[in-house]
């Protein structure tokens, strides 16, 4: 289990008049896969528990993200390394792809509606969630929850800050393997993920990247079984 070191003031204040600095702090910030997010390719790194990791991504190179226990939610974002204030966004790409949750074969567009990768492959009955905001401090606030509680965007900002990167706001995560069907009456459920063990997906880089994951924190509504586990990822190639 991964320590967390509480903020020295816990509270909802940001230094930066942006949405870019952790509000807390846990082992992401100093375990990065390497100085710079430089991988080598071939080699399976494991996003721990309750932690984030970051990785540059070239274009053309594909990278695999595997769900060893079948149960992990893996929050994702795509930045374009050259100017991390363009980056996935869910919001235009339902638009480009007319479908809420993408399948193989369809493009994943930036905030500038232009594709920043492509999903090629996906092992998993393909749920997954394009709707929910990443879980931060004030979400665990809002469960009741004192003091700090490790969260998938804090993970984002201090493994883009592991590798020497800062992103000025938390964009739209792709959720991997994160289960919220919406109801009929356009309510939604909060359900553990349908993926089983070693499911994974494929994402080609359309343009160099860096790929930030959190294997989320969620402990407390069933998305990943209320046990938090560890996800993997591979670049291939």
């Amino acid at each position: 289990m991964t320590a967390t070191t509480h903020s020295p003031a816990e509270t909802h204040s940001h230094t930066h008049d942006d949405n870019g600095s952790a509000l807390g702090e846990n082992a992401t910030l100093h375990e990065p896969i390497s100085p710079d997010g430089t991988p080598e390719p071939g080699r399976t790194y494991t996003v721990p528990a309750r932690c984030g990791r970051a990785v540059r991504v070239k274009a053309g190179q594909t990278i695999r993200i595997a769900n060893p226990h079948g149960t992990q939610v893996c929050d994702t974002w795509i930045f374009n390394a050259a100017h991390l204030n363009e980056f996935l966004s869910f919001e235009h790409t339902r638009a480009y792809i007319d479908r809420v949750i993408p399948r193989p074969g369809d493009p994943l567009v930036t905030n500038q509606r232009r594709p920043i990768a492509e999903l090629t492959a996906d092992t998993s009955p393909g749920v997954h969630d394009t709707l929910i905001a990443a879980c931060d401090l004030y979400r665990y606030r809002n469960f009741g929850v004192a003091g700090y509680h490790d969260n998938c965007a804090d993970n984002m900002r201090l493994a883009l800050k592991a590798i020497g990167l800062r992103a000025r706001e938390v964009p739209q995560p792709f959720n991997l393997w994160m289960n919220i069907p919406v109801k009929p009456d356009y309510s939604i459920e909060w359900l553990p993920a349908v993926s089983k063990a070693g499911d994974y997906v494929d994402i080609k880089a359309a343009m160099d990247c860096v790929f930030v994951f959190s294997a989320c924190p969620q402990d407390i509504v069933p998305i990943n079984a209320l046990h938090p586990v560890e996800v993997e990822f591979t670049v291939l190639a």
